[in-house]
């Protein structure tokens, strides 16, 4: 029984509640972070033998940092808004004392002895990791298949992928477990996770998260169900840390919703990006459909013709491939049997590629960077499709199986990676069986305020079929096998 001091519980507050909702609850007493975290980890015990989202879940930890919380809520001293929010962390994003093999059977355990970026940031501010997440080997495919982890899978339908490479921080997003999920971004590694499960997502600029080590066009961000909570979590993983030496010079931003008015804005509609596969007609319709919404509201919307073709994507692609075969030839022989067979076949021509030719190809990398920035430059967002496909059956490496056709999926995502440029995927409709169709909106360079105010525009007023898919129900206990 509860006693007159003590309010009683709100049951609509758990675990797929947002950031806000929860921070409120706990300093009203309405919940506390233990019995969220219970609801977390109930969820993660039912939908886990089905989706497969973690690689690293110790039920004992989060109780733990779920009773260190609710003590600091106890004496009135939260560390600030996520403390007690419950939250994952991709596997590549390094947690003292956990293993991680970047998702990948052929690569020995990295130990760390601190954390990286990301986690010290949530740490500091009191949220509740649940555990680390899933990632192909290496990161280096678009779906949730894994040499260690096998398949991780769809909540919204296990028979589909939950995109990659931030494969697990998808789909315990999309399964309610937590409002919060970090993941990392490449070449749509944030995005097509929430683009092909409903969910948005932002591939922050270049520079505002810090990470450790920085590479060229990789960034962590944020997975949610709601723009807000994407916001929530900029706030804390922007702040600053040394081991980035490419960051940007912190500014202490206000990332809540400035209820931007599009009226005015120039904003450009990219359907055909010039390179790789072409769009499916229902995803390139749901997009227009997007853009007549926004000028509607008053924006002038543009159309913005290919900037990129396919030498272009190739030469990334041959890039990576060159990096990765590194990485292959740096195993033991017996550990090489280990790759997963794809990442295997789609190293091996990195090993015939010379040094002038991979210089070539970094070389083309700029000036996709230099084509992406003044394409973009005269708009204050750009509104195109995330992938030009819908998602595909879960077991398929990547969007066309076993085929080696490079990166023909990225020619929408990689523009963004290369310029540093921010980008939301969010959710815009469904094909007509049902899937997921995602807006991709992107801002010019430091704009990430406006492209996740534009992201929060178009959730407010998107019509009720492009809304987010709801939060599934847990798997009944007997289907978990």
């Amino acid at each position: 029984m509860t006693s007159a001091s003590q309010p009683a519980p709100d049951p609509a507050v758990d675990a797929t509640s947002s950031a806000a909702d929860l921070g409120a609850a706990f300093r009203a007493g309405a919940t506390t972070p233990v019995e969220v975290a219970e609801g977390a980890l109930a969820r993660i015990a039912r939908f886990e033998p089905v989706v497969n989202a973690f690689s690293d879940h110790d039920p004992d930890t989060v109780r733990a940092d779920a009773a260190a919380s609710a003590e600091r809520f106890r004496r009135g001293a939260p560390l600030g808004p996520l403390d007690g929010v419950p939250v994952t962390v991709k596997e590549n994003m390094l947690r003292v004392g956990v293993p991680s093999r970047s998702g990948s059977a052929a690569s020995g355990p990295v130990v760390p002895d601190a954390d990286s970026p990301i986690v010290a940031r949530l740490r500091e501010a009191g949220a509740v990791i649940l555990g680390s997440t899933t990632m192909p080997d290496w990161g280096m495919l678009s779906s949730g298949v894994s040499s260690l982890h096998g398949v991780t899978r769809s909540p919204l339908d296990p028979a589909l992928t939950v995109g990659g490479s931030s494969a697990g921080a998808g789909a315990a997003a999309a399964a309610g477990i937590g409002p919060i999920h970090l993941g990392t971004d490449i070449g749509g590694s944030i995005r097509f996770p929430a683009a092909w499960l409903g969910l948005v997502g932002l591939k922050p600029s270049a520079g505002r998260v810090p990470i450790d080590p920085p590479y060229l066009g990789r960034v962590g961000g944020p997975i949610a169900r709601r723009v807000a909570d994407l916001a929530a979590a900029m706030a804390v993983v922007t702040r600053p840390d040394v081991r980035d030496h490419t960051a940007l010079p912190y500014t202490q931003l206000d990332w809540t919703d400035p209820g931007l008015d599009v009226r005015g804005l120039r904003i450009a509609v990219h359907t055909d990006a010039g390179a790789g596969l072409p769009v499916d007609p229902e995803i390139a319709a749901a997009v227009r459909t997007a853009a007549e919404r926004f000028a509607a509201a008053g924006a002038e919307v543009v159309e913005l013709a290919p900037f990129m073709d396919d030498r272009l994507l190739g030469q990334a692609d041959r890039f990576w491939r060159v990096r990765f075969r590194r990485t292959y030839d740096e195993l033991a022989p017996e550990a090489r049997a280990r790759v997963l067979p794809y990442i295997a076949r789609w190293v091996a021509p990195g090993a015939e590629v010379t040094g002038i030719e991979a210089l070539a190809a970094y070389d083309d990398i700029g000036e996709l960077r230099h084509r992406t920035v003044l394409a973009t430059a005269p708009f204050d967002a750009v509104l195109s499709p995330v992938a030009p496909m819908a998602a595909f059956p879960a077991e398929r490496p990547m969007p066309w199986g076993e085929e080696d056709l490079g990166m023909a999926h990225i020619a929408f995502t990689l523009p963004c990676n290369m310029s540093g440029q921010p980008a939301v995927s969010i959710n815009a409709g469904t094909t007509a069986d049902g899937r997921a169709i995602a807006l991709q909106i992107a801002g010019q360079r430091f704009a990430d305020l406006r492209v996740l105010a534009l992201a929060a525009w178009w959730e407010r007023e998107r019509p009720t079929d492009a809304a987010a898919p709801t939060v599934p129900p847990a798997p009944a206990a007997s289907s978990a096998r």
